[in-house]
């Protein structure tokens, strides 16, 4: 099982995003549409699928740093 951590996009890259997480960043594909640099985004398998907000971005973020 994939489990998936909040990332922040910081450059579109035509089909591609760059994703910053905590610790790293990466290029991924973009699965969802009209994505800008500073939105927040869940990625599984490469793959952004979901747009979050910022709030929901820092609340779960905050849940995986009590693990």
């Amino acid at each position: 099982m994939c489990l998936a951590i909040p990332g922040k996009v910081i450059k579109v890259l035509n089909k591609q995003v760059e994703v910053q997480y905590p610790h790293e960043t990466r290029t991924v594909l973009q699965g969802i549409e009209n994505l800008n640099v500073g939105d927040h985004v869940m990625v599984q398998m490469g793959i952004a699928i979901k747009k979050i907000t910022h709030k929901e971005a820092e609340n779960i973020l905050s849940a995986w740093s009590e693990i």
